[in-house]
């Protein structure tokens, strides 16, 4: 496949051997979410956003695994090196009983490992002060170890802060702290303590809508004040927020409300936890989403991109004790860590965050140039896009849409489509996808009318 020329092709989609693939795993999985009716064939061409079916389809793919792929298909700036590397049996071991290394000195090892992905990760936290690495296997599980070391670095802390149409994860512990789908968390007991509180992405702290600012304080002031509040603040743990919320509907904060958030903190000495699941490894343009915003935070949780789940901090926020944190295959995947340490060497190496920051810049003016009266709103940051629409219903056949004419999206929120493109996306695949999107959001339009 030659990426510079590819484009969509869906003649067959969805088709009879997607139907056959979809069968056979069916018989055995349990209910889970699958968003399309679409099965990458592994074994057939793919390159950057572009990708084959099992029926010889070609789509051009806006969601990287909802962001697991930052750089899409076989991309040649971590491929190449990948290459070079022969696999072992095991590929993955017991990384928190045992360690392993590539040659005698890891200051000139040839292919990267754990312990290399932790440095790469504490060099691009270093602007918070972080200097310390928990690897483990996914998302949850790096806000699951933020929640244990912060309540180890704050005995005995027994409430916690979260957000409004937050997600943080699946596992009993993350969502104690979701607050967006009620279907998420039905029939699961929660992690008592937790408090509530709005995620203001109102126009501004004066045109506040949701009910965070008030009275020309906080809702987080006044529940945290020695006069008046119902919180002691002594007895936070920790306030636990996405920088941009993604399951939510990618809902980017104001100003005001991030530097509210930084400044209670501070003043509280609440230890902040930025979940960077989605948000982070370049996506908005910046390393961490939260480098956009007035906020320092304690903890990282990051994931997807790294291909592993990471919980980044300060070493005197970890607990000393050996035995506090541990997971079997937790720093233990040879070529998880490899990828994930690969990608961030690959996003320095070619200025990716620069990219990504331009061509968000040029897939917002192509759609909002191409945007229908429904679409109420487009937004993002860097390769972080999204686009509201006026019904949820609306929102749905835009996807359909859109995968028709062979763009995959993904909804989020109640009625926003978003869009993650390659980090490395061209000027051309930009323009490609952001038109195809236009033209499915005006033939729904269409249909509408008709």
């Amino acid at each position: 496949m030659d990426r510079d020329t590819a484009e969509p092709d869906t003649a067959a989609f969805p088709g009879p051997n997607a139907e056959r693939w979809i069968d056979f795993h069916s018989r055995h999985a349990a209910p889970s979410e699958y968003s399309h009716e679409f099965v990458w064939d592994v074994t057939a061409e793919a390159d950057g956003p572009f990708v084959t079916d099992v029926d010889g389809n070609v789509l051009l793919d806006f969601t990287c695994h909802i962001g697991a792929a930052p750089l899409g298909y076989n991309n040649e700036k971590v491929l190449s090196k990948l290459r070079e590397f022969d696999l072992v049996e095991p590929m993955k071991i017991a990384g928190q009983d045992m360690y392993f290394g590539a040659g005698p000195d890891p200051e000139t090892a040839e292919f990267p490992g754990a312990s290399h992905l932790m440095e790469a990760l504490v060099d691009v936290s270093d602007q918070y002060g972080m200097d310390t690495v928990f690897l483990s296997n996914s998302g949850a599980e790096a806000v699951e170890n933020a929640m244990k070391i912060c309540h180890d670095y704050k005995p005995p802390a027994k409430y916690a802060y979260a957000f409004e149409n937050s997600f943080h994860g699946r596992t009993v512990g993350t969502l104690s702290l979701t607050k967006s789908k009620e279907v998420y968390t039905r029939h699961y007991p929660e992690v008592g303590g937790v408090q509530t509180i709005p995620f203001c992405d109102c126009e501004s702290r004066a045109a506040c809508g949701c009910g965070f600012f008030a009275g020309g304080s906080s809702r987080l002031r006044d529940a945290l004040a020695p006069e008046g509040g119902h919180v002691n603040p002594e007895e936070v743990a920790f306030l636990v927020l996405e920088p941009v919320q993604g399951v939510g509907g990618y809902r980017f904060p104001n100003e005001a409300f991030m530097a509210e958030v930084g400044d209670v903190c501070d003043a509280y000495d609440i230890p902040l936890v930025v979940d960077e699941i989605q948000s982070g490894v370049g996506r908005t343009g910046e390393m961490w989403a939260a480098d956009h915003y007035p906020v320092e935070p304690d903890v990282i949780a990051a994931a997807k991109g790294l291909r592993v789940g990471a919980t980044i901090s300060r070493s005197e926020v970890f607990p000393a004790e050996k035995n506090r944190l541990g997971s079997t295959f937790g720093g233990g995947d040879l070529l998880a860590s490899m990828q994930g340490a690969l990608t961030l060497e690959a996003i320095d190496e070619h200025d990716l965050l620069e990219n990504a920051t331009e061509r968000g810049r040029q897939a917002r003016e192509i759609l909002r140039d191409g945007a229908p009266d429904h679409a109420v709103d487009v937004r993002g940051e860097g390769l972080m896009l999204a686009v509201e629409f006026d019904t949820g219903d609306r929102r749905d056949a835009v996807v359909a849409a859109a995968l028709d004419r062979g763009l995959l999206t993904l909804g989020c929120g109640k009625k926003t489509i978003r869009l993650l493109p390659p980090l490395d996306s061209t000027e051309r695949e930009i323009e490609l996808g952001a038109e195809l999107f236009c033209d499915a959001m005006n033939a729904v339009t269409a249909d509408a009318v008709a």
